[in-house]
């Protein structure tokens, strides 16, 4: 013998609302059809508390913000930029910090890297404020190998030097802080 159970569709409680619009930071997105995009992103714009939100169409986009990152290859001992980072018109003083890490594939050695600089700028140029602190961390066989944040008119630099005959992979990042 079956028991077959009827629902009672009127009685129970109400759907839950659905919202019709998400409030971004910068705009508002609406679901089209009853989808909402939802992407992330990094980007080098300046928001104090590192993280933006914008919404256009049916898409929100979530951005890590206050952060720059690099990648390069390095086959002899020549010095390079790995990335420029623009200090803009507006004066004022960054706080950067990071990371630079190099992996020889030749040599299956490798190298680790922090920094930390304080950058002014006057909205044209750029000027260190007193030196880049860094710790090293690397196998012997890196040893000649380098890194360094400089200013290059109004802008930070962060360049790496590889070595002769090596094939070395490099990837950096920084984040900062900015205050006018």
């Amino acid at each position: 013998m079956s028991q077959a159970g009827i629902i009672n569709t009127t009685s129970g409680g109400s759907p839950p609302n659905v919202p019709t619009s998400f409030v971004t930071d910068s705009g508002t997105a609406v679901p089209a059809a009853n989808i909402l995009n939802v992407f992330t992103a990094e980007s080098a714009a300046n928001f104090d508390n590192g993280i933006h939100d914008t919404g256009s169409g049916n898409t929100i986009t979530i951005s890590l913000t206050n952060r720059q990152t690099g990648l390069l290859t390095t086959t002899d001992a020549s010095v390079q930029t790995i990335i420029t980072f623009p200090l803009g018109a507006t004066p004022g003083v960054y706080l950067f910090d990071g990371t630079v890490q190099a992996y020889d594939i030749t040599d299956v050695a490798g190298g680790a890297y922090n920094y930390a600089t304080g950058i002014r700028t006057d909205g044209a140029t750029g000027t260190i404020l007193g030196t880049e602190f860094k710790d090293v961390f690397e196998d012997l066989a890196m040893s000649a190998a380098d890194f360094n944040a400089n200013v290059s008119g109004n802008n930070l630099i962060i360049q790496v030097q590889g070595l002769a005959g090596k094939t070395l992979h490099w990837n950096a990042f920084l984040s900062y802080r900015f205050v006018s």
